[in-house]
């Protein structure tokens, strides 16, 4: 991760920080969703 930040700093291309950040969300509804009894809700939603 550490090199990532480092690369979006230094070649400053901040547009991709709000795209890591979704995909890391939908990253973590995933695992949240697969084991656990929210998954029934997170289902209706989308």
């Amino acid at each position: 991760m550490r090199e990532l930040f480092q690369f979006l700093w230094q070649r400053k291309k901040f547009w991709l920080a709000p795209v890591i950040v979704a995909l890391l969300i939908i990253g973590a509804l995933l695992v949240l969703t697969a084991s656990s009894a929210l998954s029934s809700l997170i289902y209706t939603l989308f």
